[in-house]
């Protein structure tokens, strides 16, 4: 769901999908079964599917995807414009993004420059405000990420995305106003190099960056948000100031999802590569004990914790708090999602898969949340 539920039992997966206690108010702490297919009042609908050809040159690969999804780009940016002069009412920060960001950031890596100039010159939107909208998720992504194995030694790779908690209240249907809008560009693409899928993930329209994906047969991976004071503002900073020794975390899980070819490669670059935001990365394999989270500071790892099913260790659940915290008591989705699992056992996760990498399968629903809706 994009915006704020009360989790149970997560093992639906794509970018904004999530399985809450109740569908509506009141919500207790009872686990839900029979919730797949979603359906009722927090079912919105399916999402979308597009092919990004890579064979293109940069420019040109989001032309058809974004010629389509232009206005719905416009209203979130402007949305993002809006909240800014609330901040700073003269108008001179959203200036100094349309004038002075593309060349205070300098040359992004691999494609990234390329395909944002592309986006801009087909939505004719100003570079800076696409720049603006792509490096957003280093400081704003809230979500849920778990991997589980069943008896069989079967992984599953359940996420959800909340997005836009805090930015921009909509007094009138009770939503977030970046939340709501972030729905009509969620779509699902499919990589593709000599007519033949390279990956999948699921993506907002825009943002060249990916948050959730799979290499079918090989890995899984998603990205949740880590809160640390030596965060993504800082590492932004640095980089405008010239140290440009680390990876933008949306554009690293794109590089391994385009070049890598295993669960171990991939785990080692998340777990060693230097990067501007605090994160945890969420990777799931295709062989019984390939799941893990990979907890992560800007310059190194600070805990890789695995799926151990000889031990017990069946599943694994990461939110947006080190495992070795308690979380925020207004934020608690890890302990409910625990619950759920426990209580559910193994034998019964695999009716609920929407990830699936041995057998190639990939699922995305868009959620609401229903009136009375809370903000969390």
């Amino acid at each position: 769901m994009l915006g704020w539920s009360r989790l149970t039992f997560i093992l639906l997966s794509g970018t904004v999908t999530c399985l809450v206690a109740q569908q509506v108010p009141p919500w207790t702490e009872d686990c839900r079964k029979s919730t797949y297919p979603p359906s009722g009042p927090t079912y919105r609908g399916p999402v979308p599917w597009y092919t990004i050809n890579l064979d293109l040159p940069p420019y040109k690969r989001w032309h058809e995807l974004m010629v389509v999804k232009a206005p719905a780009l416009k209203v979130i940016v402007n949305s993002m414009k809006n909240i800014i002069n609330a901040f700073v009412p003269s108008g001179k920060i959203v200036q100094l993004v349309d004038q002075k960001l593309p060349g205070l950031l300098g040359n992004f890596p691999g494609p990234f420059e390329e395909e944002m100039k592309g986006i801009a010159a087909v939505t004719e939107i100003p570079l800076g405000e696409i720049i603006l909208f792509n490096i957003f998720y280093e400081f704003f992504t809230i979500c849920t990420s778990i991997i589980t194995e069943d008896k069989e030694g079967h992984l599953l790779h359940g996420r959800n995305m909340d997005f836009g908690v805090f930015l921009g209240w909509n007094i009138n249907n009770d939503t977030w106003v970046i939340t709501e809008e972030l729905k009509p560009l969620t779509v699902n693409l499919d990589f593709q190099r000599n007519n033949k899928t390279l990956f999948k993930a699921t993506t907002f329209a825009g943002y060249v960056g990916m948050l959730t994906g799979f290499k079918p047969g090989l890995f899984s991976v998603t990205l949740n948000e880590r809160f640390s004071i030596d965060g993504g503002f800082m590492g932004v900073m640095e980089w405008i100031l010239g140290k440009k020794d680390a990876q933008w975390i949306g554009f690293i899980i794109r590089s391994v999802l385009e070049n890598s070819t295993s669960y171990e490669e991939t785990k080692n670059i998340l777990t060693k590569t230097k990067i501007l935001a605090p994160a945890y990365f969420i990777l799931g394999g295709n062989q019984s004990g390939e799941g893990c989270v990979i907890t992560r500071d800007r310059k190194q790892s600070l805990d890789v914790y695995e799926l151990d099913p000889k031990q017990g260790r069946w599943y694994v659940v990461q939110t947006n708090y080190d495992r070795w915290k308690n979380p925020f008591f207004l934020d608690d989705r890890r302990t409910p999602a625990k619950m759920c699992l426990n209580r559910t056992t193994q034998e019964l996760t695999v009716y609920t898969v929407l990830i699936d990498v041995t057998k190639g399968q990939f699922e995305t629903y868009l959620r609401d949340c229903p009136d009375p809706c809370i903000g969390w």
